[in-house]
C-alpha cells in the first residue's frame, strides 16, 4: 500500500523563526571555521609575543606601539574631538582629519563610553575582534573554493602576510578586511543585498571600498548581460533580479555619503579630493610609481632590483588568481584592491600595507600548501609567521607603520 499520509507542513517563517536560522547558520559556520581561526589566532599571538620580547629589550612599550602610532593617533583624536584637526606642513600641505573615514572612530568613541576602555584601546578591540572576523570570512571563501583545509591554510597565511602586525595595531585593515571577505562571500553565494549592506560599511571604513563595489557591479553587470543577449527583457530582468539591483545599488552608498559630507563641510563638491590631495595622495595613473622604482634603480640597484621584483611577484599572483580560475567577483575584487594600492601618489612605504586586503592574493599558496604531507606544511607556516613577526617587532620598533 502506498503511504498516503499527509507530510506535515512546513513552520510558518516569521521574522523570529528566521532570525533563529540566521543564528543557527552563524553557529555552525563558526564551528566549523573554529580550526581557521585557532591557526590564524596562533599566528598573530606569535606575532604579539616576538614584540613584547623585542620592546622589553628595547625598553618601550608594546602596547604603546600598537595603539598610539600613526593612523592609530588620527583616529583617536576625531573619536575624542570630532573632525576639525589639521596640521600645516612649512611646504604648505595641509594634513586634515577629514581624510579618515567615519566608522572606526565612531566604533572607538561608542565602546569607549559604554566600558572602561580608553579610545586608543577600543581602537585595538575594534581591530583584534575584526581580525578574527576577516579571518572567518577569509576561511569561508577558502574553504568554499578549495575545501575546509583550504580555508585554514588562506587564513594562517593572511595572519602571516608580511606585514600584519598592522592587524594587531588600532588600524582599519582589519575592519575593512572583514567587511570586504564578507560582502565578497555574500556575492559568491547570491546573497546581494548583504554584499550591498556590508559595502555601505566598508564605504565608511576606507575609500579602498571601491574595489568592493566593483566586485559587486562587475558581477551584477555580467549576469544581466548574458541574460540579455539569451533573451530575457528588460522587466523580466527587473523583477528577477531585484535584490541583485538593489544590492548595486547600496554598495556605494557608504563612501558617496562621506564625500558628501566632506563637500558639505568644506563648501566644495570636490573637497574630499583636496583634503587627499593635502596629503599627496592623488590618483596619477601610477606615474609617481615609475618614478619611484627609476629613481631606486639609479640611486641604488639592489634596492631597484628588490622593489621590481616585488611588484612582479604582485602581478605574478595575480596572474596565478586568474589562471586559478577564482570566481570573478573574487578576481575583480584583488585586482582593484592592486590597482587602487598602486595607482596614487602617496608614501611608498605604505603599499604592502595597503593591498594587505587583497586576501586571495594568498589562494595560489594556500592551494600550493594542500599538496605536501601535514607536517612539512605545519613547518613552512611556522617559518612565515616567524618571519612576519621578526619584520613587525623590527617595523615598530623603528620608524614606525606608514
Amino acid at each position: 500500500m502506498p503511504d498516503t499520509r499527509i507530510p506535515a507542513a512546513a513552520p510558518p517563517r516569521t521574522p523570529r523563526r528566521d532570525a533563529s536560522l540566521l543564528r543557527e547558520r552563524a553557529a555552525a559556520s563558526l564551528r566549523a571555521a573554529a580550526p581557521a581561526l585557532l591557526a590564524y589566532a596562533s599566528v598573530r599571538l606569535l606575532g604579539l609575543v616576538i614584540l613584547g620580547t623585542a620592546a622589553a629589550a628595547a625598553g618601550k612599550s608594546p602596547h604603546t606601539l600598537l595603539n598610539a602610532r600613526w593612523d592609530s593617533l588620527w583616529y583617536a583624536r576625531i573619536a575624542t574631538e570630532g573632525y576639525g584637526y589639521e596640521i600645516r606642513l612649512p611646504d604648505g600641505d595641509v594634513h586634515s582629519d577629514l581624510a579618515f573615514f567615519p566608522l572606526l572612530p565612531a566604533l572607538e568613541r561608542g565602546i569607549s563610553e559604554i566600558t572602561p576602555l580608553s579610545v586608543p584601546d577600543a581602537g585595538l578591540l575594534v581591530s583584534w575582534l575584526a581580525s578574527l572576523v576577516a579571518a572567518w570570512g577569509i576561511y569561508a571563501i577558502g574553504a568554499r573554493l578549495h575545501g575546509r583545509r583550504g580555508g585554514v591554510l588562506l587564513a594562517a597565511l593572511w595572519g602571516a602576510y608580511p606585514t600584519a602586525f598592522v592587524q594587531s595595531m588600532a588600524y582599519t585593515e582589519t575592519l575593512f578586511t572583514a567587511l570586504a571577505a564578507w560582502a565578497v562571500y555574500a556575492v559568491l553565494t547570491g546573497r546581494w543585498v548583504w554584499a550591498g549592506g556590508l559595502a555601505v560599511l566598508a564605504g565608511l571604513t576606507r575609500p579602498s571600498a571601491a574595489a568592493i563595489v566593483a566586485a559587486i557591479w562587475i558581477p551584477a553587470a555580467v549576469t544581466l548581460i548574458r541574460e540579455y543577449r539569451a533573451g530575457a527583457r528588460a522587466g523580466e530582468l527587473l523583477r528577477g533580479h531585484a535584490r541583485m539591483l538593489l544590492g548595486v545599488v547600496l554598495a556605494p552608498l557608504g563612501w558617496l555619503a562621506y564625500v558628501l559630507y566632506v563637500a558639505v563641510r568644506n563648501g566644495s563638491l570636490f573637497a574630499y579630493f583636496e583634503v587627499q590631495g593635502g596629503w599627496g595622495n592623488g590618483i596619477d595613473g601610477g606615474r609617481a610609481l615609475a618614478g619611484f622604482v627609476w629613481q631606486n634603480l639609479t640611486s641604488n640597484v639592489l634596492a631597484g632590483l628588490g622593489l621590481c621584483a616585488a611588484l612582479a611577484l604582485v602581478f605574478w599572483l595575480l596572474w596565478l588568481c586568474v589562471r586559478q580560475r577564482q570566481p570573478l567577483p573574487l578576481v575583480v575584487y584583488t585586482a582593484a584592491v592592486v590597482v587602487v594600492s598602486l595607482v596614487g601618489a602617496g608614501y611608498f612605504g605604505s603599499r604592502p600595507r595597503l593591498m594587505m586586503p587583497a586576501f586571495p592574493l594568498l589562494l595560489p599558496a594556500a592551494v600550493a600548501l594542500l599538496r605536501p604531507r601535514p607536517g612539512r606544511t605545519v613547518a613552512i607556516l611556522a617559518a612565515a609567521a616567524v618571519a612576519s613577526a621578526a619584520y613587525g617587532a623590527i617595523t615598530l620598533l623603528g620608524s614606525g607603520p606608514p
